[in-house]
């Protein structure tokens, strides 16, 4: 799905706030892309998988400095935000950092019932996109591709899904 949105939309650079262990990052095809993670061994894994790759750079997380990007990713992330503050600031950066488009790979409900781990909180962040970035649009709700399945089976009230977010175009009128 990534792969296909990069060419449909001539994407050139891609950011991606969570880049794990370089697993997701092995099937993407992306022009020029930055990783950045909070795991300090995270980033060592990466910068080791793709070091023939000049295309790909890693970094910890801390040392982000306000790069963009045409696309901005943060997937299975969101969920892992507990904390109300790292929540905010995640979201306040992943879009700082985007010029034309974010996908978000996450959950999107409130149900505060299902606590699954210590490390899981759903939240509805369309919400928290519609009162806090005015000049975002979600374009797109694509479903899991693999429905019921895993951790999430029995749970579709809590099950990921991509969110495809454009920047809106705002025209200043001649006055």
């Amino acid at each position: 799905m990534l792969n296909a949105f990069i060419v449909e939309h001539g994407v050139t650079s891609v950011i991606e706030f969570g880049c794990g262990d370089g697993n997701q990052l092995s099937l993407g095809v992306y022009p020029r892309y930055r990783g950045f993670d909070v795991s300090e061994h995270a980033v060592a894994a990466c910068r080791a998988l793709f070091s023939d790759d000049e295309s790909k750079s890693f970094a910890p997380l801390a040392d982000y400095a306000g790069e963009k990007a045409d696309l901005v990713l943060s997937l299975d992330v969101i969920y892992h935000l507990v904390e109300d503050e790292i929540f905010d600031s995640h979201m306040r950066t992943l879009f700082g950092a985007a010029e034309r488009f974010v996908i978000i790979y996450s959950s999107n409900s409130d149900d505060l019932r299902r606590s699954y781990k210590s490390h899981v909180r759903h939240r509805r962040f369309t919400d928290w996109i519609g009162d806090n970035l005015l000049n975002w649009n979600l374009q797109e709700r694509i479903a899991n591709p693999h429905r019921g399945t895993g951790f999430w089976r029995g749970r579709p009230e809590s099950e990921p899904a991509f969110f495809v977010f454009e920047k809106a175009v705002i025209h200043c009128a001649d006055r």
